[in-house]
């Protein structure tokens, strides 16, 4: 099967391509980047005025199935990615049960096979019921199709438990994810303590519970050597941490989200305490918020991730903002949110935001994506730069509905999806 993608303006930061050519795929890969190609057989596809870019990856995702499928199914997570213009996404396993033997690793992927519109890539727990105890059996769960490892928003307080897994994660070269927040400093924070915390009376978390973990972290991964991956990163402490860890040669990487880059501890109030603020780790300062554009554009900042994680109307509209779970969906909004009110405004440019959603996490997890470099699988994704669209939670693909950004008119769309050279077509 040929397919030839005519006239669109290829963006693909592995390769330092940003031109207008044609792209032909075959069986699935892609087979010729250039100017004009002509060929015999090949069913085209017109994307002149839109932007071909390697399929996105969406580095962090948080589904329900299986045991919490009212919030979020596999169906409806990867019809969500699809929809967003995502390719492939890492589900991390706060699930129940959660993510943390080969049999659940391997139903994960045989579920996720059966929905055609995106890829999953599990992310094996660290620790058994993410209890932060005994170690689980990484090795078999890497076997089975696990592309790393992580407790997901539990942070790991033993010390001598996460040297362990950055030993292991050494071993297998693979990346150990970490949120890192000491929890008796964060203690029962529900917001970024500060200002508006005070003024609001409510607990705060300060940024101080990421920065010495954050700190402690890294400690480790240069006495050991393993992969670290910190995620997602929310405090100016944190990111020039990572930024000297770079610089030393660590092993190291990093996330952030897009309220995290967009929205301050001020929303809580200015929102009337909507629970679609309600994230954790929470909004932040100005100052975090200027932090980590700073090292969006400089590179230290691997990855912008959705962060996803659906909540059912119940459990997260109906209540106190001080009781709400914490977690918003994202995987219809990331992509319109980095065109609109990144690239736009020249915070960073184009190429580097398709690095951040996808060069980057393919690189940091060592998978098989993020470029359209001959002879690579044909997961693309497109872009249209001009498509105007109002962020509305009642036509997401995704079970969730909560966002603090309804309403928000943006700039720039993904307007579809191909794995393996194959439109994806949702239903």
């Amino acid at each position: 099967m040929k397919r030839l993608l005519r006239g669109g303006r290829v963006v693909d930061p592995s390769q330092g391509l940003d031109e207008h050519l044609d792209v032909l795929l075959e069986d699935g890969r892609v087979s010729r980047l250039d100017a004009g190609i002509d060929t015999d057989g090949a069913e085209e596809m017109d994307v002149r005025g839109l932007v071909v870019t390697p399929g996105l990856i969406d580095g962090r995702c948080h589904f329900g199935e299986p045991g919490f499928e009212h919030r979020e199914t596999l169906r409806s997570g990867l019809m969500a990615a699809a929809a967003g213009g995502y390719t492939a996404v890492l589900m991390f396993g706060d699930t129940d049960p959660p993510n943390h033997d080969r049999g659940t690793t391997e139903l994960l992927l045989a579920e996720a096979a059966r929905q055609p519109w995106a890829r999953l890539h599990p992310v094996a727990t660290v620790t058994k019921d993410r209890a932060g105890k005994a170690l689980t059996e990484a090795g078999e769960m890497l076997a089975a199709g696990a592309v790393a490892l992580s407790d997901g928003d539990r942070s790991i307080s033993n010390a001598a438990l996460l040297r362990r897994a950055l030993l292991y994660a050494q071993h297998y070269d693979v990346a150990l994810v970490h949120r890192a927040c000491d929890p008796n400093l964060a203690d029962q924070g529900v917001m970024h303590e500060g200002e508006v915390s005070t003024r609001l009376g409510l607990p705060g978390s300060p940024a101080l519970a990421e920065d010495t973990f954050v700190a402690r972290d890294l400690l480790l991964v240069a006495e050991t050597g393993g992969r670290y991956h910190l995620g997602p990163v929310t405090t100016a402490g944190a990111v020039e941490q990572i930024r000297r860890a770079k610089d030393r040669g660590d092993s190291v990487s990093c996330d952030v989200t897009p309220y995290h880059l967009l929205l301050t501890a001020e929303e809580v109030a200015d929102s009337g305490f909507s629970t679609a603020t309600r994230v954790e780790p929470p909004l932040r300062s100005a100052i975090d918020v200027d932090a980590l554009l700073e090292g969006l554009a400089d590179g230290t900042v691997d990855a912008i991730v959705s962060d996803h994680r659906s909540h059912h109307a119940d459990e997260k509209d109906d209540v106190q903002f001080s009781v709400a779970p914490a977690g918003v969906v994202g995987l219809e909004t990331t992509v319109s949110l980095c065109l609109d009110r990144l690239v736009r405004p020249g915070v960073i440019d184009l190429g580097r935001c398709v690095e951040l959603l996808s060069t980057g996490p393919a690189r940091a997890f060592g998978l098989a994506g993020g470029s359209l470099e001959p002879g690579r699988r044909a997961d693309i994704t497109l872009l249209d730069l001009e498509r105007e669209v109002t962020v509305d939670p009642a036509a997401f693909r995704s079970l969730g509905r909560s966002t603090p950004f309804t309403g928000w008119t943006l700039k720039g769309a993904a307007v579809g999806t191909l794995l393996a050279g194959e439109p994806v077509r949702l239903p």
